[in-house]
């Protein structure tokens, strides 16, 4: 008889399935609706450090993001779904090139809102799976008592920075001090919000009014891993057709192929509410809650078995 990895991590699948079913439980009973949206889309968000999936002439979402701010604006103010998205080349112990997200928009909200929605929802599956208030990961405890703590991006790079977030910007070593020198550190022993990121590192956020040298977006660690990406939404079509450009020029500039523009999704800002918009990992989530540090322990299919 055929030996299957699948058998050996029935465990982790069957929590995976249960970690779904209270993610819609906890949205359903909040009245958001669950939309679907296409997988196969004409342009998706020029970001320069996510690359989509080509299929013909059109390409796999890297994200839902873009229909549905589409939705919003067609007047459907709570909307989640869980869905699969594409990274082209992005493999790893944390990585897929195919991943399953859950991504929820409410409107009147910002992403301060939004935080103490995250925390609700991660509490709630907790619940669910009988955990309580606190979970353990790799030995280490995690608390999730509410409220959980907040970080500002400055204060991250002044305490765990190898340089100054100034010094990082203007070496273009941003990205790099967060994934080696501060991340390492966030979320133990609670979960820690990630706040307030320098605005050319929101490229769909909406910048703070008192101070537009930073955007409204935050991340969620626990335990060193990144869960989620939140902000407030950008509205101003103006504004956001120009920062596509510049991650255009960023992609030229890096050699990557260059979307086209978004078009139809820059049409609909116009009619859109503000709104605060998250993404969660749902592969990610099941590793937290399995206790496991390899994302090939909690999806059934790895890309190299297909």
């Amino acid at each position: 008889m055929a030996t299957y990895r699948q058998s050996d991590i029935r465990h982790n699948l069957l929590l995976r399935a249960r970690i779904i079913q209270a993610v819609r439980r906890f949205f359903i009973e909040r009245e958001y609706l669950e939309v679907e949206t296409p997988v196969r889309i004409p342009a998706p968000a020029p970001e320069a450090h996510i690359d989509a999936v080509a299929s013909g002439e059109w390409f796999l979402q890297t994200s839902p993001e873009l229909c549905m701010k589409q939705l919003l604006a067609a007047g459907f103010p709570r909307i989640f779904q869980i869905c699969k998205c594409f990274r082209h080349q992005e493999r790893g112990r944390r990585h897929l090139p195919e991943l399953t997200m859950l991504e929820w928009y409410h409107a009147g909200n910002s992403y301060l809102d939004l935080m103490e929605e995250c925390e609700d929802l991660i509490c709630f599956i907790a619940h669910h799976l009988g955990r309580g208030d606190r979970l353990i990961y790799r030995d280490r405890p995690i608390g999730l008592a509410k409220p959980w703590p907040r970080l500002a991006v400055a204060e991250a790079f002044e305490q765990y920075g190898s340089q100054s977030l100034e010094a990082a910007l203007a070496t273009n070593s941003f990205d790099e001090v967060l994934a080696f020198d501060i991340e390492p550190y966030l979320g133990v022993p609670n979960p820690v919000f990630l706040y307030d990121y320098p605005a050319p590192h929101g490229a769909l956020a909406r910048l703070k009014p008192r101070d537009l040298s930073l955007a409204e977006r935050f991340e969620l660690y626990m335990a060193g891993v990144e869960l989620c990406n939140g902000f407030s939404e950008l509205t101003d079509a103006a504004e956001q057709r120009d920062r596509f450009e510049k991650e255009q020029r960023l992609h030229r500039s890096l050699n990557k192929p260059v979307y086209p523009m978004p078009e139809k999704f820059l049409e609909a800002l116009n009619d859109m509410p503000d709104a605060a918009g998250n993404a969660l990992g749902i592969d990610r989530l099941v590793m937290l809650f399995a206790d496991t540090d390899k994302i090939d322990d909690v999806v059934a299919f790895t890309p190299e078995e297909l």
